[in-house]
């Protein structure tokens, strides 16, 4: 008998002649084209130039499609058989035949079939449309074949792979090996490819024979359970554009109608509703197709969102939004309802994802990404299936898949794999399993297939069962959720550059995000006050285009130039688009133009803050009728003014004959270097570092060392350019020498401001840091002209405080670090995620870095570590060049943190008062006071069912408890506490016009007034 690698060496060399003999070819299939970089329907082609084009011709350049055309007629010799086409034009391509989208070209699929059983002289057009790409290489066009499809030999090459695989994991001491053994050495031993026609075939029915006995072996009662579930995880956008997305998922889908054709329990699941929109919007004959397939059971609209979100990066109200539209598409158009998030392929998830789902309707998560993490081997990631717990306590059930080997394909090595690489050794009998080829989409292929067909039972396999992975958890649940929890957010050891890479990107989407939140806050006061319809149908749209640009390689900048090109146009676009709505809708709410300045107040609490004044206003009053301090500065009027929580207030303007007073003395003012106020005086070097930050009523010194310290270090990672940071980049530390040009620009009575101009290396920056009277956050409003490659730039805070934990802001809340390396997943976590804020704390002090725009940041011991900018130069060559601006601050306080602002700050940073010449006759009026500072309403807007009621979104903000109490400046029939999706789950009782609740630490609640109508 041979020994098994023995017969590893002849299988091998059997499996290579696989593709050579499965396809019999009739006849070259030739082909007329056309070359076009505009996007065509098939039925706007037919008036098209087609030339002939042969084997071996490049054609086409970057971005550009080649419209393909040819006939088949069939032979006498196919009558009765399975005919393909085997076709290589240099490229993936969409494929037609006799006008419907029927299959793809791509890297898993290589043939079409034309007709299970053909018929003599039946005629087929075949039609391709196919991408040039864009690596500056013309595609070759190459042979393309009619081939009878010889279904014997490919059925004996399935079998013969099956048992080969089940062998190479069994214990060779087994009789089960064996068995197998002596079986594969008769097949060797039988088989003939010399043979021809009708002997070859019956010489490899006669092998299959052999092997039958052995594929029909089945599993002990112990045998583990994999729940598959076949899908194509597809990127809407990453080494191509969505514009080539458009066709990808016409290859994908058209390739799984074809196969659930030939395989009735083929079943197959569809995330992301986007991509069901583009297919239902340009392909309008396979949606209908994909429809009826949804409607038996076998394609499932499945996965929570819109589109597959980063959820380090986004805003709370993005992801909620994300459920929203995602669970809305497929209710509506399947009549289906979500009840799992599957996020593939995303950069780490944030500790408050529970609390979202929970609040959205989903129940279980799953995912594959914590197991591919590249350096993380020391500490990896210890479950498979766990109750994972956020930060306010909600638990959701969660199953984390492996990749497998990749492409991801059904065959016995894969499954066994499943299994024997789970983490998890005890308590868990299942797994769920991914199969079918993705990035790029794709899918299954026959292979599958006919593996799944042997694989169901297969002694040395475990078990399989197609279907929904809502079937795993729900079989999971009725077996006992495991004794496994996992608390906190879900951090990825790995693509850390990503909360950094393509800033201009991430400032637009935060700039963009504040610009909805304020348009419908107002929007709903301007419907209610002034009868100002709103724009439903067009905030469905907008926020839609919001959510595509938080996929998951498009905001976290991991995609090619065009991609970003295209997507920072369109942010850019939203961003100008939701400002100027919101600013027209503020001035709506004004019933007089020219008596005076409103100042409008969208946050949740009482403010005075800075404001740019109109053009053409030179000096105001408040309400007693005292002129208000004005200071000019870089052609601009500023004052200082209050507007209360979520509402305005009004101020009157001083005629030009009027006299102003001046400001006798000022709190505030600067020299070169230095700058102090009532709060804090401030030491600066020839550089424009802070060598001293002194608290004028403690007398503490805060600086621990140079702060404000601008650092360069080289970025060149070993792998993963745009997505991450190497992390031993300090080693790397890139010279800043020249002295800055230090300029007073300001110098009270409102604010002082120093301009700081250095050179960074191959850059320049423009810094204004800027201090107000009566506070203490210190502003560092900066524009740098970014001329690096694979440069990073940081900006160091290291201060005298003693804590081992830093704390980030992320959605609803915040969460803990560890600032030290005491283990290696503390070691891991050398660069974090934040949003507007990250502190330092000790028991009765603390210090905040503040941003507006910024979402990576290191903490290690004492130093708050920024990342400014990244230029790596894969897959986007550009990455950041050009000019950047942001603003970062910071902010002391002393006592318990629950008690700082530092929340407060960090919006009233993002959030500007908005100041307009107009007045409303009612001169100061809020729509909303919350009692708690800890409670901070963070949405409000008119419901999605455009019913007028509305809808408030509130979270606690600092992880304790509250009773809070809120009052609305309108009147409502019903008050209700909702789910996120607003949808009414109890009435709330309502005494003196005070809304009490109860909120757990890091708690969202949604409340809805019903029949809101103004308070008269």
């Amino acid at each position: 008998m041979n020994t098994r690698k023995e017969i590893q060496y002849q299988l091998e060399n059997l499996l290579r002649a696989k593709q050579r003999l499965i396809y019999k070819k009739i006849s070259a299939v030739e082909f007329t084209g056309f070359i076009t970089n505009e996007r065509l329907s098939y039925s706007e082609i037919s008036n098209c130039g087609f030339e002939p084009i042969h084997p071996g011709d490049r054609w086409g350049s970057n971005w550009m499609y080649f419209w393909l055309r040819g006939t088949i007629v069939v032979p006498k010799e196919a009558e009765g058989r399975r005919l393909v086409v085997v076709a290589d034009f240099g490229s993936e391509a969409t494929l037609y035949i006799n006008g419907i989208v029927s299959g793809a070209m791509d890297m898993q699929h290589h043939d079409v079939t034309l007709t299970r059983s053909a018929s003599e002289g039946e005629q087929f057009e075949f039609v391709a449309e196919a991408y040039a790409g864009h690596s500056d290489q013309q595609p070759v066009f190459g042979e393309s074949y009619l081939c009878l499809f010889e279904e014997d030999v490919y059925q004996f090459f399935i079998d013969l792979e099956c048992l080969w695989q089940v062998l190479t994991f069994t214990d060779a001491n087994s009789l089960r090996a064996a068995e197998i053994n002596r079986c594969l050495t008769d097949v060797i031993a039988a088989v003939d490819f010399g043979l021809q026609g009708e002997k070859l075939i019956d010489n490899v029915r006669f092998c299959r024979d052999l092997m039958e006995p052995l594929l029909s072996c089945v599993n002990g009662s112990t045998s583990p359970l994999l729940f598959l579930m076949g899908q194509s995880h597809l990127d809407i956008a990453w080494l191509w554009p969505i514009e080539e997305t458009k066709r990808k998922i016409a290859r994908t889908m058209s390739n799984q109608l074809a196969l659930m054709e030939e395989y009735p329990d083929y079943q197959y699941v569809q995330s992301q509703p986007y991509l069901f929109q583009l297919a239902k919007e340009l392909y309008p004959e396979m949606y209908e197709r994909m429809k009826q397939r949804v409607e038996e059971g076998r394609i499932i609209p499945e996965g929570g969102m819109w589109v597959e979100s980063d959820t380090n990066l986004a805003g709370g109200e993005s992801l909620i939004r994300q459920f929203l539209h995602g669970k809305r598409f497929f209710q509506e158009e399947f009549g289906k309802d979500n009840q799992m998030l599957w996020l593939p392929d995303v950069f780490g998830y944030s500790g408050n994802m529970p609390q979202i789902m929970k609040g959205c309707g989903i129940n279980y998560f799953a995912s594959v990404k914590m197991f591919q993490t590249y350096e993380n081997v020391v500490d990896p990631f210890p479950y498979n299936t766990f109750m994972w717990e956020g930060i306010d306590g909600s638990g959701i059930l969660t199953h984390l898949l492996d990749y497998g080997d990749y492409p991801i394909r059904v065959n016995p090595s894969f499954l066994i794999g499943q299994w024997n690489d789970r983490v998890q050794k005890d308590g868990i009998a299942t797994r769920l399993v991914q199969y079918g080829h993705g990035d790029g989409g794709g899918g299954a292929n026959r292979d599958d297939m006919e593996f799944l067909r042997r694989l169901e039972n297969l002694e040395g396999v475990p078990r399989t069962r197609q279907g929904s992975p809502i079937d795993f958890f729900e079989d999971q649940v009725e077996r006992g959720i495991p004794d496994a929890k996992y608390v906190g957010e879900l951090y990825y050891p790995a693509h850390r550059g990503t909360y950094t890479t393509q800033a201009q990107l991430k400032r637009l989407n935060r700039k963009t995000e504040i610009g909805f939140r304020e348009f419908e806050l107002w929007g709903a006061a301007a419907e209610l006050l002034q009868r100002k319809a709103y724009p439903y149908e067009r905030m469905d749209h907008l926020w839609k285009q919001l959510l595509l640009h938080h996929f998951h390689d498009i905001l976290p900048g991991t995609s090619i130039h065009r991609v970003h090109e295209e997507a920072q146009a369109e942010l850019a676009r939203l961003h100008e688009t939701m400002h100027v709505m919101a600013g027209e809708t503020r001035a709506s709410l004004l019933e007089s133009k020219s008596s005076g300045v409103t100042v409008f107040n969208s946050l949740s609490w009482d403010r005075k803050e800075l404001v740019a004044l109109p053009d053409g206003v030179q000096a105001i009053a408040d309400h007693t009728g005292n002129a208000v301090p004005v200071q000019w500065h870089d052609g601009t009027l500023y004052a200082e003014l209050e507007s209360p929580s979520m509402g305005w207030s009004t101020y009157g303007v001083i005629r030009e004959e009027q006299e102003v007073p001046t400001v006798a003395s000022s709190a505030v003012w600067a020299t070169k270097s230095h700058l102090e106020n009532e709060y804090l005086t401030i030491e600066m070097n020839d550089r424009g570092d802070l060598i001293s930050i002194v608290d004028k009523q403690t007398g503490t010194e805060w600086a621990a060392d140079s702060c404000n310290a601008i650092a360069m270090y080289r970025d060149q990672p070993s792998a993963f350019d745009a997505w991450e940071i190497d992390r031993r980049y300090q080693a790397s530390k890139v010279a800043l020498e020249d002295k800055a040009v230090i300029t007073v620009t300001a110098n009270g009575p409102l604010f002082a401001n120093i301009r700081i101009e250095r050179k960074l290396h191959e850059s320049t920056m423009v810094q204004d840091i800027r201090i107000r009277t009566g506070s203490r956050r210190v502003e560092f409003h900066t524009t740098v002209e970014w001329n690096e490659k694979n440069k990073m730039l940081r900006v160091d805070f290291p201060v005298r405080i003693h804590a081992n934990e830093s704390m980030q802001e992320i959605q609803f809340g915040y969460v803990r670090r560890p600032n030290h390396a005491s283990r290696p997943h503390d070691a891991d976590r050398f660069e974090v995620s934040q949003h507007k804020w990250t502190a330092l704390a000790e028991t009765n002090r603390g210090f905040a870095l503040l941003n507006d725009c910024k979402y990576g940041v290191a903490v290690k011991d004492q130093t708050i570590s920024m990342t400014l900018l990244r230029s790596p130069s894969y897959p986007d060559e550009t990455s950041d060049q050009g000019t950047q601006q942001f603003t970062y601050a910071f902010l002391f306080w002393d006592g318990a943190f629950h008690d700082s602002r530092v929340i407060q700050e960090a919006y009233e940073l993002n959030y500007p008062l908005h100041a307009l010449s107009g007045t409303r006759s009612l001169t100061e009026q809020s729509l909303l006071q919350v009692d708690q500072a800890n409670v901070i309403a963070e949405t409000v807007k008119l419901a999605e069912d455009g019913s007028g009621d509305w809808i408030i979104r509130l979270y606690e903000s600092k992880g304790s408890s509250a009773s809070c109490g809120i009052r609305v400046g309108l009147s409502y029939s019903a008050l209700f506490e909702t789910d996120m999706l607003e949808r009414n789950l109890t009435e709330l009782p309502v005494e003196n016009d005070r809304i009490s609740l109860q909120f757990r630490p890091f708690e969202v609640k949604t409340i809805r007034l019903a029949h809101t109508r103004e308070v008269s």
